[in-house]
């Protein structure tokens, strides 16, 4: 029998992500970013600098890098302790979240927040994903036959 590599089967983290998105400027503190996630009731900003997307700012990144060293959040600036956007298919992104235990990647096209994507993201769209999977493995199969090497 043949065997067929296929890898062109690309599922897009725009496909999955969230697309509201609170930002903050590069210059402002660690107590401004928690003081505004508090207000929105969420768990990340993103830091801007001039317009263009930076960084992003978590919970996790509050507790660790300011609480736990005890350092004083009107004096830590976002800029120290955020992190870089990423830019990725769903199994990099998932790749990257694992590698880092982190639970939000930002989402960047054109040099502009594009969305966020999250663990939420990926359990509460699961669904759409594997279905989508499922039909480009049947669709595979169709064309080439039972018997297809996956190159994943």
């Amino acid at each position: 029998m043949n065997t067929i590599q296929v890898k062109n089967m690309s599922y897009l983290v725009k496909d999955y992500m969230s697309s509201d998105v609170v930002t903050i400027d590069v210059g402002a503190f660690a107590l401004a970013a928690s003081k505004l996630m508090a207000e929105k009731g969420i768990g990340y900003v993103i830091v801007m600098e001039k317009a263009r997307p930076t960084g992003i700012v978590t919970e996790r990144d509050l507790v660790m890098k300011v609480m736990a060293t005890e350092k004083d959040s009107s004096r830590v600036k976002v800029s120290e302790i955020m992190s870089s956007p990423a830019r990725a298919t769903v199994k990099d992104a998932i790749k990257i979240m694992a590698k880092h235990r982190i639970r939000r990647v930002v989402v960047i096209r054109d040099n502009a927040i594009y969305g966020v994507f999250t663990t939420r993201d990926l359990t509460r769209n699961f669904s759409k994903y594997e279905d989508r999977v499922t039909r480009d493995l049947i669709n595979v199969q169709a064309l080439y036959g039972d018997y297809v090497e996956l190159g994943f």
